[in-house]
């Protein structure tokens, strides 16, 4: 519970500062004077909501995402010696920790690896690789689980979202900004109605996904309820946007 506060504690800060700073150096004043509409009040909200928000139900979403993404099987009833010392070994480790024993699971890699996550450390899932498990000894794999059961223990995986939290919330505000911006740098250059015509005629189909590192340079990204995790802002506003703009300066 004290890292949920934290959680949302540090949210609210995040975005009293970064209202306060915009507004000091101006940055209201200086979107008004190139007739941009832009609320940055508003928009420094939607991306605390955002960043936070995603992030949080990213963790609570957690377990069924990595079950999901890479197949791993949570052990019910252990089939064999493998499992059932596996079994034995993080429950073990539970009772020494003081955690709830967490769901057990084995995903199928020949890479040597080791994963867990959960909502919280009663709430978790420990999963190792079937590589992990046929290439190293019963005292390698122990050590291996009890880094992991350490990682539950300390509750890092809030710590972790709580972090990522941080970093969405600045991404998402400094992305979507900037795609106003760059609209209006567009209208400039090429014309209102061009780069209207432009939006609305990529908004007509379904953006290919760009390499992570790009995506937020991208001029175009998911629509509909997916907007509200994308680093852009969604199509009609942004012509919204440019049309009030042209009328503004009509």
């Amino acid at each position: 519970m004290k890292r949920i506060m934290l959680f949302i504690l540090t949210n609210i800060a995040i975005m009293v500062v970064l209202s306060i700073t915009l507004r000091l150096l101006g940055v209201d004043s200086i979107l008004a004077e190139n007739g941009s509409d832009l609320n940055i009040q508003a928009l420094v909200i939607l991306s605390g909501v955002i960043g936070f928000g995603g992030s949080f139900i990213s963790l609570l979403m957690s377990k069924w995402m990595a079950k999901r993404m890479t197949g791993a099987v949570v052990i019910t009833n252990p089939t064999s010696n493998v499992e059932k010392w596996l079994i034995s070994t993080v429950e073990k480790q539970a009772q020494i920790v003081g955690i709830k024993m967490p769901e057990v699971a084995i995903f199928p890699s020949q890479d040597m690896n080791a994963f867990a996550t959960g909502a919280s450390k009663n709430n978790a899932l420990v999963a190792v690789s079937q590589g992990l498990l046929n290439n190293m000894a019963q005292g390698e794999i122990e050590a291996v689980v009890g880094h992991e059961m350490s990682h539950v223990a300390n509750g890092d995986m809030v710590t972790l979202a709580l972090i990522q939290g941080v970093v969405n919330t600045f991404v998402v505000f400094f992305s979507r900004k900037r795609e106003y911006i760059a609209d209006t740098g567009g209208a400039d250059l090429a014309g209102h109605q061009n780069m209207i015509n432009a939006l609305k005629r990529l908004g007509q189909v379904e953006p290919e996904a760009l390499p992570e590192q790009m995506a937020a340079f991208g001029i175009n990204d998911k629509g509909g309820i997916m907007a509200l995790f994308s680093s852009h802002p969604p199509i009609e506003s942004r012509v919204a946007a440019l049309e009030a703009r042209a009328q503004r300066m009509s």
